[in-house]
């Protein structure tokens, strides 16, 4: 008669076994985790190679290659439904086409939670213009600066066109070499996005789990949007006053970075 009664105490003591186990699992979750981001660069449907043997065309239909393709992104920040929102610290990264092992990177140190939103900044905010000497993605000799009193080059696109001036009968066309950078009005070049999430999916950030977003920056985009570029007449920008860098800007801030899928582990 006194089995049952013994049984019943040792379910109760396993049950709370269990209970402690699962609070103890939760008191040991890390409060926070990872997010990488991947940048692949993309000329509409296909993938950008530098000096390549064929012509990309732009949506104009103007024929053209990419000699460098290089832009600053900065200023990373993550926002939950409810509008918290938490900014990556020191948040200066400098993409380079021509050097694999800087189209992607990790934010660390982000509280765990589900992410509605991406928002980030292509160039180098005003303040970080004018702090003279820096380090990282920042220092002065990774070909992205002009000087003290103009600062950094947001985005580089240099390459060639069949259709820009080339007084010199140059074999692939004339050159190509959009510099667009400035931070002082009328011509502030710096462009902050927010990518939409794919539907339906949010960025879940976990102790354990690392997720990846993976992200495609259309170079096609600098020359179609708001501002329609023809190569015949505008075949570059070269200084941190000039209005065509601001259409240029305009134009990639409008549409040139999507979040193509994530992976949740």
């Amino acid at each position: 008669m006194k089995f049952p009664k013994l049984t019943t105490l040792l379910f109760s003591l396993a049950t709370a076994s269990l209970l402690f186990a699962s609070c103890d699992d939760d008191e040991d979750q890390p409060a926070t985790g990872s997010v990488d981001l991947e940048f692949e660069n993309v000329v509409g449907n296909q993938a950008l190679t530098l000096n390549a043997s064929t012509y990309y065309t732009t949506e104009a239909g103007d024929q053209f290659k990419v000699s460098k393709f290089n832009y600053f992104i900065s200023n990373v920040k993550l926002t939950k439904s409810n509008g918290t929102t938490w900014a990556e610290p020191e948040s200066y990264h400098l993409v380079k086409q021509a050097e694999e092992n800087t189209h992607s990177f990790t934010l660390k140190d982000v509280p765990t939670g589900d992410y509605t939103q991406l928002t980030f900044t292509i160039g180098v905010d005003s303040t970080r213009n004018v702090s003279g000497a820096q380090t990282g993605a920042l220092a002065q000799n990774n070909d992205m600066y002009w000087s003290w009193s103009s600062g950094y080059i947001f985005l580089k696109m240099e390459g060639s066109s069949p259709q820009a001036a080339n007084p010199g009968n140059l074999p692939n066309g004339g050159p190509l070499q959009f510099h667009i950078g400035g931070f002082r009005k009328p011509n502030n070049t710096v462009q902050t996005v927010s990518p939409s999430l794919p539907a339906s999916t949010a960025l879940k950030v976990r102790g354990t789990v690392t997720p990846q977003v993976h992200l495609k920056a259309d170079l096609n985009k600098m020359f179609a949007g708001p501002n329609t570029v023809r190569f015949a007449t505008l075949a570059g920008t070269g200084h941190s006053s000039d209005p065509n860098s601001v259409k240029i800007s305009q134009n990639y801030a409008a549409g040139m970075f999507r979040i193509d899928h994530i992976h949740a582990d």
